[in-house]
């Protein structure tokens, strides 16, 4: 995959220890391109917040999680994020999730709760910038509707216009 991909996300793949974590780098920028055809050309630019993109392409988002990966694309703001359904210690849902969040956790409702958070801040273009920061992120107040899918072992969202 590696002669697949730019030398731009060949560096950024092989910044993961693991190579698990670079393959799903690499696998998930050429199910991108396969998705996307030619709009996809070109050099990845960043954002102040470090949302890449590419000028003239369409919006798109990408997550990864040990053996999955999910690629959604739009001409609208998008956000995706997939995770492996786990446990949160009490400390982490204290930071995240805000009061009447935290009534009745388990760890199925933590992980469809943290891939709505995380999937709106993508599709916001503003990424995490502090766990506490998405006591506030909710599907509710957001300008983005939020789809949530179970599948396997995994829970993945998507935050749309």
């Amino acid at each position: 995959m590696l002669a697949q991909v730019s030398t731009q996300r060949r560096e950024q793949a092989l910044k993961y220890k693991h190579l698990q974590g670079q393959f799903c780098c690499l696998k998930s920028w050429l199910m991108l391109q396969e998705l996307s055809g030619e709009r996809m050309s070109g050099e990845w630019q960043y954002n102040e917040h470090g949302k890449p993109y590419i000028p003239d392409g369409p919006y798109f988002s990408i997550s990864h999680c040990k053996e999955g990966i999910a690629v959604a694309i739009d001409d609208q703001p998008i956000g995706i994020d997939i995770e492996g359904i786990r446990h949160a210690d009490e400390e982490l849902i204290a930071r995240v999730m805000n009061e009447e969040e935290r009534v009745e956790m388990d760890d199925r409702m933590f992980t469809r709760l943290w891939t709505q958070k995380e999937a709106i801040v993508k599709a916001e273009g503003v990424g995490i910038q502090s766990f506490e920061q998405l006591q506030d992120v909710r599907c509710q107040n957001s300008a983005f509707r939020c789809q949530t899918y179970e599948q396997e072992k995994y829970i993945y969202s998507i935050a749309h216009k």
